[in-house]
């Protein structure tokens, strides 16, 4: 038995996880939805940044989230932007599928992330990464598109959101397109700290 399908972003409160364009990704809006990460002690010492930085229940669950990933997959927009701005050693620390139509041999970065190429489909993105995950969780990373995907298609199990007190009026909602007839959800967590609120939901079909 596997682990679970999972993803977990970070939200604004009216629904967008990203700037429409991936130029905007270090912008002030994405600044400001990612800014209870930023500091964290765990973040920090992930990317190598440094000591220090703080910890309570905001570094903990950043720690659990990494903890709990023994893959991830990605859509093709994530890794462009991602390969333009993740340091050499890129922060997954795990093998990392992308599913894409461009033919490529594996990239094996420093530190233990393989990212591999997959042209088929995110059905069998899922199964190789699932075979390399073994008991672990399976983490989609993003970007929107994929996640949608995913989830319209019934393989995420579960999801979280750290919602931020930012708006951003335009940009990737995350459950644009979602198709509400066949996702129903059930809380099974919620937990607030000074900078975000922390929602988990569990995933069936409706």
């Amino acid at each position: 038995m596997g682990g679970k399908v999972f993803f977990g972003v970070s939200m604004s409160l009216d629904g967008f996880i990203a700037p429409d364009s991936p130029e905007e990704l270090m912008g002030k809006q994405w600044m400001e939805l990612q800014r209870w990460v930023f500091p964290l002690r765990f973040f920090r010492e992930n990317l190598k940044l440094g000591k220090g930085g703080e910890e309570g229940r905001d570094n903990d669950i950043a720690r659990e989230t990494y903890e709990r990933t023994g893959v991830s997959v990605m859509g093709k927009r994530m890794f462009d932007a991602g390969e333009r701005m993740w340091p050499e050693e890129a922060p997954f620390h795990t093998p990392v599928f992308v599913v894409t139509h461009e033919k490529r041999d594996p990239w094996e970065r420093p530190g233990g992330t393989t990212f591999y190429f997959v042209n088929d489909g995110i059905e069998v993105a899922l199964e190789q990464a699932r075979e390399a995950a073994g008991d672990r969780d399976v983490r989609i990373a993003g970007g929107g598109a994929t996640i949608l995907e995913y989830l319209n298609a019934g393989l995420i199990d579960e999801f979280s959101i750290a919602l931020s007190p930012v708006l951003f009026g335009s940009g990737i909602r995350l459950f644009e397109g979602v198709d509400a007839s066949r996702v129903a959800l059930d809380q099974i967590h919620a937990e607030h700290s000074p900078k975000v609120t922390h929602l988990t939901y569990s995933v069936r079909q409706r």
